[in-house]
């Protein structure tokens, strides 16, 4: 099967990213730029103003979250938006890191390399325990991909897939959803859900793609963005899940979580957040408010 250049490049792309994982500061090419507001800047801790910017680590994945340009260099996407124009509103910048692998992430936090970390990270209990959340994403909405010739019925439910092999990436929800309806089927009497581990999401679809797994589960507006580039591709399931939102992370009792709360509500209000949103084709995950910790959950 003859794949564009431009789904090419993507995988060339995501597979490029462990090569700058200890670069210590990757391009990033902002799509929206935001003034700076002196009364939020005074919020910030004494360190980060002396040091003049937030040291920020991504996972990049595939558009439209994180990921390269086809320099192989720059990274783009909602989640670098997001935090640069946080970054700008308080008056600092913010270098980017590329942590290897989502499951370095909580490590990377925990250990101090980074004072936050955005890739696609939904907010959940469970993380709570180790790390802390500010909430910018609304991400009830989850999709699941197949070969288009496969003609795989459409449908609304996990238990749709009992007893056929799906993929998931490496620490993330979807693999927690899978195993959970795994052991529904179980309970009414159906095979279990056979359950494939990728290491990132283009892993996954290039799996799809090459016919080796049947059906890859993941955040929808990603697997859109796939589908919407690769012919080959269809989305065969959408799940509507009662989720926390998608959440910039920090260390534990992070003093940069009042002002970076502070910052994103900002924009929220003022329009850029739903500008940089629409930007990416995504708009219909904005939320009203950007919660922190506990109270994401309530």
């Amino acid at each position: 099967m003859k794949l564009s250049h431009g789904f090419i490049s993507l995988f060339m792309m995501a597979g490029a990213h462990n090569a700058w994982a200890a670069e210590q500061n990757v391009p990033t090419a902002s799509s929206f730029h935001v003034k700076s507001d002196e009364r939020l800047k005074n919020k910030l801790p004494a360190d980060i103003v002396t040091r003049g910017y937030i040291i920020a680590g991504t996972n990049p994945n595939t558009p439209p979250t994180t990921f390269f340009q086809e320099d192989n260099r720059t990274l783009a996407g909602r989640e670098i938006d997001i935090m640069n124009a946080v970054a700008e509103r308080l008056g600092v910048t913010v270098h980017w890191q590329d942590t290897g692998g989502f499951d370095n992430i909580i490590p990377g936090l925990k250990s101090g390399r980074y004072d936050v970390a955005l890739s696609n990270i939904n907010a959940t209990k469970t993380r709570l325990q180790q790390i802390d959340f500010i909430g910018y994403y609304n991400a009830s909405r989850l999709g699941v991909i197949s070969r288009k010739d496969a003609n795989v019925a459409p449908f609304t439910s996990l238990l749709a897939v009992c007893g056929k092999q799906v993929g998931g990436g490496a620490g993330t929800t979807q693999l927690t959803r899978l195993e959970a309806a795994s052991k529904q089927c179980v309970e009414q009497g159906k095979p279990p859900i056979n359950i494939a581990v990728f290491p990132d999401r283009p892993a996954g679809v290039q799996a799809v793609v090459s016919g080796r797994v049947p059906l890859f589960f993941g955040p929808y507006e990603g697997l859109t963005w796939q589908v919407n580039l690769v012919k080959a591709l269809a989305m065969s399931g959408e799940i509507s899940v009662d989720d926390a939102p998608v959440s910039i992370a920090f260390p534990k009792q992070s003093p940069l979580e009042e002002p970076v709360q502070a910052a994103l509500n900002s924009l929220i209000q003022d329009g850029s957040y739903q500008k940089i949103l629409d930007r990416w084709g995504i708009g219909y995950g904005a939320v009203k408010e950007a919660k922190r910790n506990e109270e994401i959950f309530q």
